[in-house]
């Protein structure tokens, strides 16, 4: 009967940030803008992506994915981590919590073999140039999605079932500011050696997998870069995985950090602030990132607003 009760655990309580009101009010209206920010940025990305004909290609194909990833991630943390900022008790139900992990898992795991597929694209698009059309074509690419999402929602489904089938400790205090995976299975009052493992192996396949894929893409994108006779054309090849590159450079590192040693992992406080930099800062950054490093993107905005400007002007007073 008591391991019954300790498993039937109905909510938890969100520890969060802060405690002190002022903070909370500061925190939410900060959260608030970023994640506005970060809607507005990705929606007007694809909606950009989607009007201009010059961007139908696989580079901005996947660009769509990732833009609609950073969205629905964004999502599935920051309206709850908002509302909780106005409210003293900060609990949210068990099925919510564990809808919660499976989403946050979920879209990071996609993300990451996303990045990996963008890197694989351009690896084509400089190593092989003259063939990049015949290699990326549309089929390779909706496969490449597919799998992306595929992968990523697996892993997550795997993970949140072996975790929420565990037995709670009557402590129902989750000392972050979402159900994270590794702030959860801190809860569980069995040994969790079996819970470290499945972490460990999704890391490898859909962490450190992806990381050595992208690696060794940009491996022998540099090596094909410092083979090109013209400083003009090392400039423009280095300039079409500038954004990339650093989209990468971001979401990798924290990542690597967080899951790949979860015995000697970050501390509490190091998780709370790796999470919000997942869940608010990427997202808001990435579509910043790409349109101020891509002279495409920049071009069709300057299409665009041409054409918007031209349609207010023309409008009747």
């Amino acid at each position: 009967m008591e391991r019954d009760n300790q498993t039937w655990v109905s909510e938890f309580i969100l520890l969060g940030l802060s405690s002190d009101w002022d903070t909370q009010v500061f925190l939410f209206v900060l959260f608030l803008v970023m994640y506005v920010v970060t809607l507005l940025g990705n929606c007007l990305i694809v909606l950009l992506i989607r009007l201009d004909s010059r961007l139908h290609t696989p580079m901005y194909f996947f660009l769509t994915n990732l833009s609609l990833v950073d969205v629905s991630y964004a999502t599935s943390i920051v309206p709850q981590l908002l509302a909780h900022f106005l409210v003293e008790h900060k609990a949210i139900p068990f099925r919510s919590c564990a809808a919660q992990l499976f989403f946050s898992l979920a879209l990071g795991g996609i993300e990451f073999v996303l990045l990996a597929v963008m890197a694989y694209d351009r690896y084509v698009a400089v190593c092989d140039p003259l063939r990049y059309s015949a290699i990326m074509h549309g089929a390779l690419c909706a496969k490449l999605a597919v799998i992306s999402w595929v992968s990523g929602s697996i892993n997550s489904l795997v993970q949140t079932t072996i975790t929420f089938q565990l037995p709670m400790c009557t402590n129902k205090l989750i000392d972050h500011i979402s159900c994270e995976l590794l702030a959860v299975v801190r809860l569980v009052c069995v040994d969790t050696s079996s819970n470290e493992v499945a972490i460990m192996v999704s890391s490898i396949l859909l962490l450190m997998t992806p990381f050595y894929l992208v690696l060794l893409s940009y491996i022998w994108i540099i090596s094909a870069i410092l083979k090109i006779q013209s400083t003009e054309g090392r400039k423009k090849a280095f300039q079409t995985c500038a954004s990339h590159l650093t989209v990468v450079a971001l979401c990798y590192g924290m990542a690597i950090f967080t899951y790949i040693q979860p015995h000697s992992g970050p501390s509490a406080l190091q998780e709370k602030l790796i999470s919000l930099f997942y869940a608010i800062l990427t997202p808001m950054l990435n579509p910043m990132i790409y349109s101020l490093r891509n002279k495409e993107v920049k071009g069709a905005w300057h299409k665009l607003l041409w054409k918007f400007s031209g349609l207010t002007s023309t409008l009747p007073t």
